[in-house]
């Protein structure tokens, strides 16, 4: 793609019946920090990133991602003719200070809509509160509680797919490829469960067997203890690991399992933000990982996953452009940038300029039937589902060798629906 491709408007292709066409970019002057402006010159976004706790790398990647899309954003002219305000706020990826950041959204700086939650357990404790406040709430999680009915009208998350549809996705795969008897590792809270109970439930449908299931608190700095835990008879070791200590992890069960180890399938979480050509992962050789967004450029790499690494300032190894041992996590801050984007749409779609409009924008938003792969989409193709307020999309399933990640398999949309388990829009606002 040449360098004069960024100023280019958002391509667009045929996609799926009933997908609402989209705008021009989103415009924002990428404002970081306390709003100045007055009520009704700006559109204003509230942003709780993970600065700081567990979710530290996440937070940091999420904010440079939604900074490097406001600055598009921006130049193209703004949301409706109005630019667009990023107030940060840290959450410390903490649940109790997650509601005390949404608070002070409400009252202090009186955004327009919040967005950029990751972590499910924060989420899980916020949403409820911006229901409260009837503050719009868009997450860049994976949280299934979304989609399960176990939160509100006023939460979206219209851009990375819930654990339970990526799950769906690839159980069969996993079962079919590498094994029946599976042993599951995972944290030891709310995204942890959703991967126990999803996987449980796409492994025995296929008509294998958990033979252990295995959660380690998040916080965990080592993990020998947990590790002999693992039954003899496994053929599949599942892992979905998280926080600041997840090379230790790999390292440990690597060292543990030796040369005569069973298959294993990680979820990228595990080695989010983690340099992969180093000695300490060479026992990965051959593993598999689930990947919503392939952190290696591939052979078939899409122009907008070009001009995506570009704007974000990220090489074709998911290194920082400037620094390659800072690594980014790839498979996730997407969310963030497409996340802005599903925002804006839906304040297109409804005229927003203030307030006044919320409902009109919600209702713009759970109307949406899909987005389709563009700049603003780099992941790839989504069908949203305005009743559970949930995006669909293609997973990928990459192979680990040489030090880096090549996909190997690419799931299909539908191959990750499940049927409706809520319908928000016969919730009042």
């Amino acid at each position: 793609m040449n360098r004069s491709s960024k100023n280019i408007l958002l391509p667009r292709r045929g996609f799926l019946n009933g997908l609402l066409a989209g705008g021009a970019l989103l415009a924002a002057p990428g404002i970081v920090g306390r709003a100045q402006a007055q009520a009704g010159d700006a559109i204003r976004l509230g942003a709780p990133f993970h600065r700081t706790g567990i979710g530290a790398s996440y937070g940091r990647w999420y904010e440079r991602t939604a900074t490097a899309a406001l600055k598009i954003i921006n130049e193209q002219g703004g949301i409706n003719g109005l630019p667009v305000q990023m107030i940060v706020e840290d959450d410390g990826t903490d649940p109790k200070r997650g509601v005390e950041v949404m608070e002070k959204f409400a009252a202090e700086h009186k955004v327009d809509a919040v967005f950029g939650h990751l972590f499910s357990h924060v989420v899980a404790a916020t949403a409820p509160r911006a229901g409260e406040l009837k503050m719009p709430y868009f997450l860049c999680s994976e949280t299934h509680a979304l989609a399960a009915g176990k939160f509100n009208r006023y939460c979206f998350q219209p851009s990375i797919t819930d654990v339970k549809s990526q799950i769906n996705s690839m159980g069969g795969w996993i079962t079919s490829n590498l094994g029946k008897k599976v042993t599951l590792i995972y944290p030891d809270y709310a995204f942890g469960y959703d991967h126990r109970d999803n996987m449980t439930a796409a492994v025995e449908a296929q008509g294998g067997k958990i033979v252990a299931s295995i959660a380690i608190p998040p916080s965990e700095t080592s993990f020998t203890r947990y590790l002999p835990r693992i039954p003899f008879d496994t053929e599949v070791i599942y892992h979905v690991m998280v926080g600041p200590a997840v090379l230790t992890f790999v390292k440990e069960l690597g060292e543990h399992l030796g040369t005569k180890r069973p298959e294993i399938f990680g979820f990228i979480d595990s080695l989010e933000g983690v340099q992969m050509d180093i000695p300490q992962l060479s026992f990965l050789e051959g593993t598999y990982f689930w990947e919503a967004m392939p952190r290696y450029a591939q052979p078939d790499q899409t122009e907008f996953d070009k001009f995506y690494r570009d704007a974000v300032g990220v090489d074709a190894t998911g290194a920082s452009a400037t620094d390659p041992k800072d690594i980014s996590t790839y498979s996730h801050m997407f969310s963030a940038w497409e996340t802005l984007f599903a925002i804006k749409k839906a304040m297109e779609i409804s005229g927003y300029k203030g307030p006044a409009q919320k409902i009109d924008m919600l209702e713009a938003m759970e109307g949406i039937t899909g987005f389709e792969a563009s700049n603003e989409f780099p992941q790839g193709d989504k069908v949203f589902n305005g009743k559970t307020h949930q995006a669909f999309a293609h997973q990928n399933v990459s192979k680990f060798g040489g030090g880096k990640l090549e996909v190997v398999h690419t799931t299909t949309i539908e191959e990750s629906f499940y049927p409706d388990e809520t319908d928000y829009t016969q919730m009042s606002f």
